[in-house]
């Protein structure tokens, strides 16, 4: 292969980047802010323990958007590290990340189960799932991942690459080196999560399915059956979504497969379109809910046209600050 087409796969990478990359976070973006609306607005949702953890979800996936995907457009696109300059940035941006990464999984993870609870037949099993309890679990793993978050502002430094002479952010320690390519990113942040979420969805639906057997109010099992749909699908997709990328991060921690300079150029534009793929997971939870209910899409209307457009565009009349005169 020759060295003009080894060296065009870093610029298909760059297009990938900024192509993919880009409209990715925009519409992202977009869409999580439409799902912390009509969440918050609608009062069936605001007191729906699944609904909460899929508002808290939302708020985490914005930050996990603006941390990692933007700043990956920057490098890969533009070649701009702001990393590379602050040890400040350096350290707070992964300890962002890493912490915007795990609540959203636990989040995906707690709404499964949530569910599953929320539609089991037994009354014990039923009381799990309440917004009282679901407030007190998203906040002792607020607590857990700002504590699992610490390490990284402790053992990440800006420091010089003796290969190239460039400064990088790394981690300078190499047992959480290890802990970091394998712990976090391939079980905490992969597996684990899409292990969990499926197994409790896969639970929930097929109590669904029950429940028209069973005396449930109709409202009641209709939220359920949005809810549970809603959420099942959202974690098939991240399956598909996030397990190419993290197999391929596996694959890349091999240093045989690296050396090879053609095979390595190929495996970065294959990590570019994975890694934006990847972020899909935190960019379309909108358009899935969108899509896969038509109860959704009739509440963002009710939401968005008129709760809101209806409240601004409502015509304010000044006061009258004189009286009328009387007749005579």
């Amino acid at each position: 292969m020759s060295s003009s087409n080894t060296s065009s796969y870093p610029y298909a990478a760059r297009q990938v980047a900024i192509y993919a990359g880009i409209p990715t976070l925009i519409g992202g973006l977009f869409g999580e802010v439409m799902n912390i609306i009509v969440f918050l607005s609608l009062k069936t949702f605001r007191e729906n323990s699944c609904a909460f953890y899929l508002t808290v979800m939302s708020f985490v996936n914005i930050g996990q958007l603006i941390t990692s995907l933007l700043f990956q457009i920057m490098i890969r696109g533009f070649n701009i590290d702001w990393t590379q300059t602050s040890v400040f940035y350096c350290k707070f941006r992964i300890f962002i990340l890493q912490f915007c990464t795990l609540m959203s999984c636990t989040c995906m993870c707690l709404a499964t189960i949530d569910q599953f609870f929320a539609t089991c037949y037994t009354q014990f099993w039923q009381r799990l799932s309440n917004i009282k309890l679901a407030r007190i679990l998203t906040m002792i793993y607020f607590c857990i991942w700002i504590g699992h978050g610490i390490p990284y502002l402790v053992y990440l430094d800006v420091v010089r690459n003796p290969s190239t002479g460039d400064t990088i952010c790394t981690i300078i320690n190499e047992t959480f080196t290890n802990y970091f390519n394998y712990g976090f990113i391939i079980i905490l942040a992969g597996f684990l999560p899409i292990f969990i979420s499926i197994f409790f969805g896969i639970l929930a639906y097929r109590n669904v399915q029950n429940s028209i057997y069973r005396a449930v109010p109709l409202i009641r099992r209709e939220l359920d059956r949005q809810l549970t749909t809603m959420v099942l699908v959202e974690v098939v997709f991240s399956c598909i979504t996030t397990a190419p990328y993290i197999i391929l991060y596996v694959i890349i921690r091999d240093p045989q497969i690296t050396k090879n300079p053609f095979v390595y150029s190929r495996l970065q534009i294959a990590s570019s379109v994975l890694f934006n793929a990847y972020f899909l997971h935190y960019a379309t939870p909108f358009y899935i809910y969108m899509c896969i209910s038509e109860r959704f899409r009739r509440q963002w209307l009710y939401v968005v046209f008129e709760m809101h457009m209806n409240r601004w565009n409502q015509p304010t009349f000044p006061i009258n600050q004189i009286s009328p005169s009387s007749r005579h």
